[in-house]
């Protein structure tokens, strides 16, 4: 199959199950109709611009019952998009791009996702979906004339905006997912070139969750191998202000896909299905502290 074609959902299946009333054997029929693609931005935003397309062919298929299911967080899928379009809007405002939505006041991640989900429970669902759509595409036109190492601050972290951007990207992922698994639909994972970068950002924050976690393994070295489309192999240094790894200390060996959902919050430290040599201890810790950074 064509990446692209992959990419916009060709492949979303439908489970037996259709919720009574809901209209989304219809609605998919139009969504493949209609689909949109991600909207043309820099080559290194694309795996943010894929999933945003992703939800976007997703959230097509719903229907009243559908926008109304509590999906994660206690928030509705109406909220949770709102969520999403907070966050992006967070990210146009420290770059200099659009931003759509309810006057800014708040801006922290969960300030803003409260003034925008209020705002947005007076809406539609379509109008909340279709705002969000034209945030986060207003988002990826900006970062098209961006330098990939541009600073950018997203909740009191200045990092490239590269970084900010393939975060927002498995965010977008994960609640995707999420999203997904509470209507009963079956979604293609994004396709390996854009799981690359995301599980390469994924590695790189494993000091930091750490030290965030109370852990500074400075003096320490991981060698990281994740198999599936997308994965590799990674030597890092442990310490967040070192560069050259040591000989590793661990070697930690896990799915791609679960590696990149772990960072983000989902799945058990303590259950997470790995192959560890070496220091033992030194995995788990640093598996224990993997969602450390990952929020709502």
């Amino acid at each position: 199959m064509d990446p692209v074609e992959r990419l916009y959902l060709d492949a979303l299946m439908e489970e037996p199950a259709v919720p009574a009333h809901s209209l989304r054997p219809q609605l998919l029929a139009g969504a493949r109709a209609r689909r949109r693609p991600a909207a043309a931005t820099a080559s290194w935003a694309a795996p943010y611009a894929g999933r945003v397309a992703a939800m976007d062919a997703l959230l097509a298929t719903a229907g009243d019952d559908d926008w109304a299911r509590v999906v994660v967080e206690g928030w509705t899928l109406q909220e949770l998009v709102a969520h999403l379009a907070a966050k992006d809007g967070l990210l146009a405002v420290s770059v200099g791009a659009p931003v759509l939505g309810p006057p800014l006041q708040a801006l922290d991640s969960m300030g803003r996702t409260g003034d925008v989900q209020a705002y947005e429970r007076a809406r539609s669902p379509e109008q909340t979906r279709r705002d969000w759509r034209a945030q986060a595409d207003a988002l990826c036109r900006h970062l098209a004339g961006l330098p990939e190492t541009a600073l950018a601050t997203l909740d009191g972290l200045e990092v490239p905006v590269r970084d900010h951007v393939l975060g927002r990207g498995l965010e977008t992922w994960i609640h995707t997912d999420d999203a997904a698994r509470a209507a009963g639909v079956r979604l293609p994972d994004p396709i390996p070139e854009h799981i690359r970068p995301t599980a390469d950002l994924c590695a790189r924050l494993l000091p930091w969750t750490m030290l965030l976690a109370g852990l500074d393994g400075s003096g320490r070295t991981l060698r990281l191998t994740l198999t599936g489309a997308g994965g590799g192999e990674w030597l890092l240094p442990l310490g967040v202000e070192e560069t050259t790894p040591g000989e590793p200390d661990t070697h930690l060996t896990a799915d791609v896909r679960a590696f990149c959902f772990l960072l983000g919050g989902r799945g058990d430290p303590a259950t997470f299905p790995a192959t560890v040599t070496g220091d033992r201890a030194l995995a788990a810790d640093l598996l224990r502290t993997a969602p450390t950074l990952s929020g709502p």
